[in-house]
């Protein structure tokens, strides 16, 4: 069987790390590279934290290149109260690779380069803002049209936001990017937003016994999501709804990439997002009624297979 080949983008935080290493453990997958952007911590410890979970994989051979450092316009937002400050649960690892290890050539430059060198047949998955996507599309305007297929995570589809009251973080920060993303490419573009994810939780007996697997890959991601963790108990006390079960946000993106039969319900219709208001600026929104008189309609997914997401997750620790 002919493998999966993915081009995947990250702002590697916690649940980056916990959808490369569902990737990483998937027999049919080939990563082809990894790019690096802005987002749940600064770019350089996005870098790093790249590179540690490719060393605790095994697979410090994959490319890794590093991108934008900022936004297309305004101010960088991080998450560092979730992820903590570096990103991965402020852990101390004396033993993390150097990052020499990064190739040289620019994250967009590599995007571009191995889309072409591979038309058609690869399937890019972007769990931070876009950024390095949209400056591919403006460099290069026949990018999107060579993508097999594109895997989101991020945006909303009620108008609910977790970083600002109506947006959702990696759109949030980066508003424009999301914007010429969504209105450059063509190809088929499946998008996981954060109340879907929240909507199809994991309990939290999976999560403990997850990491209670005696393996170096499960000491590793109870090391780093422990900060995380803590930080999901402190807003449970507020009975914030997302807090319910367990949500790996990026892991539904990458589930629905690997495996096609992952989500069972979606929306398909054309998205906008808002880029002018003052409460809504980054928010997505849902063009149900096609007054935005635009073709392409992505697929917005409502329902997934939860049981195929743990065995995903219990395997990539394994």
């Amino acid at each position: 069987m002919d493998k999966k080949l993915l081009l995947v983008d990250v702002d590697c935080g916690v649940d980056d790390a916990q959808a490369l290493m569902l990737a990483l453990a998937a027999p049919h997958v080939e990563i082809l590279g990894i790019t690096c952007c802005h987002g749940n911590s600064n770019l350089e410890n996005v870098c790093k934290n790249v590179l540690r979970v490719l060393k605790t994989c095994n697979r410090l051979q994959i490319p890794v290149y590093s991108g934008a450092s900022r936004p297309l316009l305004g101010k960088s937002l991080h998450a560092s109260n979730y992820h903590g400050i570096d990103g991965l649960g402020d852990v101390p690892d004396s033993s993390s690779p150097d990052l020499d290890l990064l190739h040289k050539e620019h994250a967009v430059l590599a995007m571009i380069r191995t889309i072409n060198e591979y038309p058609g047949k690869v399937t890019l998955v972007a769990t931070g803002p876009l950024t390095n996507l949209a400056l591919a599309a403006n460099m290069d305007p026949t990018f999107p049209q060579k993508i097999k297929s594109l895997f989101i995570m991020g945006g909303n589809m009620e108008s609910r936001g977790n970083v600002t009251v109506c947006g959702e973080f990696n759109f949030a920060c980066d508003p424009e990017a999301a914007y010429i993303v969504l209105n450059s490419f063509n190809c088929p573009t499946h998008i996981a937003t954060w109340e879907f994810t929240c909507r199809n939780d994991l309990p939290w007996e999976f999560y403990h016994a997850w990491l209670s697997q005696n393996t170096e890959k499960a000491e590793f991601m109870r090391k780093i999501s422990a900060h995380s963790a803590k930080f999901t108990q402190s807003c449970a006390k507020e009975k914030e709804e997302w807090t319910k079960g367990f949500v790996s946000c990026d892991s539904y993106a990458m589930a629905a990439a690997i495996d096609d039969t992952f989500v069972t319900d979606i929306i398909n219709c054309v998205v906008g997002v808002e880029l002018g208001g003052t409460l809504t600026r980054g928010m997505m929104v849902l063009d149900t009624l096609g007054l935005l008189e635009r073709k392409h309609k992505v697929s917005v997914m409502r329902k997934c297979d939860t049981e195929k997401l743990k065995l995903l997750l219990m395997e990539s620790l394994r």
